[in-house]
């Protein structure tokens, strides 16, 4: 019984045209040098970095939030080993979940996003950034803008004559609106019988002695740089 003649072996496909490296080739020696040197500098900052407590490299800066959007807090930290960051506001911790996301963008850049801006979002926030060999800290404010609004109008109100009579509303507003009131479209000239407060959070409009010319269509209007709003009630005094 014959044996079989062995397999001859495929001959080598050559690469394809621009496919190959000439070992030999100048620029390929270069290149290769560059590349060897880069990657003993990345090792060398790498095993050469010294543990020690963090340090703020870039601190926190004061950031305008608008109603309704987002806004993002950034700090730049150094730290070996890694930290344990902790983000507050006005003292209270704050926990990372859809209102308050912990972004940890690059090994030394930190930050927080605050969303679904709205004015209780006005405060100090604060940063703590510790690992076992100490802490830092650094703090910054976030700064709402509110287009004025009113929250709740003035009430329709029937009065007798003599009475005294009060239209109130409640207004919003960062900053803080600049807040009027009319009578039948025409501004309220203000006395010691009629006139109108201004709080922080509600206006109010005065009639003493309220006669039946005091009856008509009332308007509270709010005004800021970001918007306006306004409202209207009916007083009939008899």
């Amino acid at each position: 019984m014959s044996k079989a003649a062995p397999a001859k072996k495929p001959a080598a496909t050559a690469p394809p045209p621009g496919c190959t490296l000439d070992i030999n080739d100048p620029q390929v020696q270069k290149a290769a040098i560059r590349i060897q040197a880069s990657y003993r500098g990345h090792r060398s900052r790498k095993e050469l970095r010294e543990k020690g407590p963090p340090r703020v490299l870039e601190p926190l800066k004061d950031v305008v939030l608008i109603e309704g959007s987002a806004a993002k807090l950034t700090c730049r930290i150094s730290a070996f080993p890694d930290p344990f960051i902790r983000w507050s506001k006005d003292g209270k911790e704050l926990r990372d979940g859809p209102k308050y996301r912990y972004v940890f963008e690059d090994p030394d850049v930190v930050a927080l996003v605050v969303r679904d801006g709205e004015l209780a979002d006005l405060g100090q926030y604060s940063i703590n950034v510790t690992n076992p060999f100490g802490q830092c800290s650094d703090s910054a404010r976030i700064l709402v803008e509110v287009p004025a609004k009113i929250q709740k109008g003035p009430d329709n109100t029937k009065a007798r004559k003599g009475a005294t009579v009060t239209l109130t509303a409640e207004i919003l507003g960062e900053p803080a609106p600049d807040v009027g009131w009319t009578k039948d479209g025409e501004d309220i000239e203000e006395d010691d019988r009629v006139f109108f407060e201004i709080g922080t959070t509600t206006t109010t409009l005065t009639i003493r002695r309220a006669t039946p010319q005091d009856s008509g269509k009332y308007e509270v209007y709010v005004e800021n740089c970001l918007g306006m709003d306004q409202s209207f009630a009916r007083v009939d005094v008899a």
